[in-house]
């Protein structure tokens, strides 16, 4: 009866530590919609929101940030959804991401390759501290796009690697198959078709059937084979 009674208390203890733990991720999550919400009331408002709202596919989910809740998830929100949609952590790999946030903070401080008009679309957009800049950047490389070892997966030479490799190619390095589960690939192919339907969208290109990069199958059939043992 004690040995049932203990596992029965030892059940709702772990139903309510999973109970905060989920509420522990929705309350930032939240917030972090709200914010991205306000700022595309804001690119409605302003001539210059349809440039903004090309800069970045609008595929990623504020819920799908790595630390949710985390000080480096927060100040992404805070500061990179004020000119563009929310970006994933992983869309480059860690080498690159401090180029980038020095590229951004410069345009986000009303400067850069666009003059005055730099400045206008700028208006009210505030830019990160240096302390903060050098944690937005941590946080990004801690998350960022791990590139592949070609010498791990000879298989990227053969034909079976050939669909993986053109198409995952073109926007970022070869992500390591093992950064997902077999269960989690295809969902996360499925965001980047979406994105690359985007891109074609907006830059007004018409996919070919026939490109390597559009057999889904393919891809994923070396991405699972590969994946992360869950």
């Amino acid at each position: 009866m004690h040995w049932s009674r203990g596992l029965a208390l030892a059940a709702a203890l772990a139903a309510l530590a999973a109970i905060a733990a989920l509420a522990a991720i929705a309350a930032p999550v939240a917030e972090y919609e709200r914010a991205v919400e306000q700022a595309r009331r804001r690119w409605a408002e302003s001539p210059h929101g349809p440039l903004l709202e090309r800069i970045l596919p609008p595929t990623f989910e504020a819920a799908q940030l790595p630390q949710t809740g985390s000080r480096g998830a927060d100040l992404v929100v805070q500061y990179c959804v004020q000119c563009h949609n929310l970006p994933n952590p992983a869309m480059h790999n860690p080498e690159k991401w401090p180029g980038i946030v020095d590229r951004m903070v410069v345009r986000m401080r009303g400067n850069g390759n666009l003059g005055v008009l730099m400045e206008e679309m700028m208006a009210g957009v505030q830019a990160p501290s240096e302390e903060e800049t050098k944690a937005l950047v941590a946080y990004l490389r801690r998350h960022g796009q791990r590139a592949i070892d070609p010498k791990r997966y000879p298989e990227l030479e053969q034909p079976s690697g050939q669909s993986f490799r053109l198409a995952c190619g073109q926007c970022h390095v070869l992500p390591d198959p093992r950064r997902h589960t077999a269960a989690e690939w295809p969902a996360v192919v499925a965001r980047m078709e979406q994105n690359m339907a985007w891109m074609n969208r907006v830059v007004g290109n018409r996919p070919d059937p026939r490109e390597p990069q559009l057999r889904v199958n393919e891809i994923l059939s070396f991405l699972q084979k590969y994946a992360k043992r869950s």
